[in-house]
């Protein structure tokens, strides 16, 4: 009981969408896995740095690299949601989940991404918006074997609940959280750069089996690490020995 009630004060369980058209309304779909991207909006990420975050996300569904991970295993078939978040008060779905077969499928899902407008909001609270991501593996369009969050943010916790609280309660569900790490050398918001975020990561965001951090030196570096990021977790997910 403790462990639902965190988890819906921290984000709520998120309303579904409307399913794709190509499948039925009742159709629950296997597949090799499902991923949440889970996007830091934040005020301390400036317009500028927003529109090189949102390009890196564009740039790797147009990735080959990416894309064979996606539909490479045995299934041939992945499901994604994008997510952002910021203080307790905000966490919203962008792409609800879809299914990524093709690399029709997946520049279908970053239109979509891409028409959405930029938001900034305020406060950085990673353990909401793990709770809010957690909470879309309960939506039963999609059904898989291995779930992951991917979290990418430029800023420790400062409101909601302590990340890694939320961390320990997804992974005991058995999802796994994988971080993108912002790592900036501005100040932000008045305060001094936060150079040991990736030890943060590390220590209390990042958990379960085969879970990884990719640092991204600043917002310019962005596209590359999650570029990467995304290959990596996504082949090391969908292959039959990962574990």
């Amino acid at each position: 009981m403790r462990r639902r009630t965190l988890l819906r004060s921290a984000g709520g369980t998120a309303l579904m969408a409307a399913a794709p058209a190509a499948l039925r309304a009742d159709e629950i779909v296997e597949v090799d896995l499902r991923l949440v991207i889970a996007v830091d909006v934040s005020r301390s990420i400036d317009e500028d740095e927003a529109r090189l975050q949102r390009r890196g996300y564009l740039e790797a569904l147009a990735d080959r690299r990416v894309i064979d991970a996606m539909t490479g295993g045995p299934l041939q078939r992945v499901a994604l949601a994008y997510v952002e978040w910021a203080g307790t008060h905000y966490q919203r779905t962008i792409v609800n989940w879809t299914l990524i077969d093709s690399a029709a499928t997946a520049a279908s899902f970053a239109a979509q991404l891409d028409e959405s407008p930029l938001t900034a909001q305020s406060w950085t609270a990673v353990g909401a918006g793990l709770a809010y991501a957690g909470a879309k593996f309960d939506e039963p369009l999609f059904r898989s074997k291995r779930n992951i969050i991917d979290i990418s943010g430029d800023g420790k916790n400062n409101n909601g609940p302590p990340a890694e609280l939320v961390r320990d309660e997804l992974v005991r569900r058995g999802i796994v959280i994988n971080g993108l790490p912002i790592i900036s050398d501005r100040p932000n918001f008045g305060r001094p750069p936060e150079a040991d975020l990736d030890a943060y990561y590390e220590e209390k965001v990042i958990g379960g089996p085969g879970s990884f951090i990719v640092v991204a030196r600043g917002f310019e570096d962005f596209g590359r690490a999650i570029r990467n990021k995304m290959t990596r977790e996504i082949s090391k997910a969908i292959t039959p020995h990962s574990s």
